[in-house]
């Protein structure tokens, strides 16, 4: 399941190109891009639920529409108020993109040490039972 995050995102990034829709000028450019900052931190989220036996198709698609909606109405709003409001949003989801990426870089080493850690301890026995049988 934890293809379908990284599916989503190739998609994103292979499409947008393809429609020539960029660059986007004026409102709009702010409303798409914390609608995509959203869309990465979703993105990154369920890749860690993944990594962490976690991941749930409902959780995701039901976030992932969420959070791009509520991105996208505080940009919406603050353009109503004359707030820049969108950098709000964009420095919450930024915020949660760095702490998903460490998250994913923190438990991608684990696993790695751990089978390097592993890896050692099964040569030392092989050594230790390779003496064993070679001084009876």
């Amino acid at each position: 399941m934890i293809l379908l995050p990284l599916l989503a995102l190739v998609i994103g990034i292979v499409v947008v190109p393809l429609l020539g829709i960029m660059p986007l000028k004026g409102e709009w450019a702010r409303y798409i891009a914390v609608a995509s900052i959203a869309g990465v931190d979703t993105v990154l989220g369920g890749i860690r639920a993944g990594l962490e036996g976690k991941f749930r198709n409902d959780v995701f698609f039901t976030g992932f529409l969420a959070n791009v909606t509520i991105a996208f109405f505080i940009a919406w709003l603050g353009d109503r108020l004359g707030i820049d409001m969108y950098l709000v949003a964009a420095i919450v989801l930024g915020s949660r993109i760095f702490t998903n990426l460490s998250l994913i870089r923190r438990w991608l080493l684990t696993k790695w040490q751990d089978s390097r850690e592993r890896a050692r301890r099964e040569r030392e026995q092989a050594s230790a039972a390779a003496s064993t049988t070679a001084n009876p």
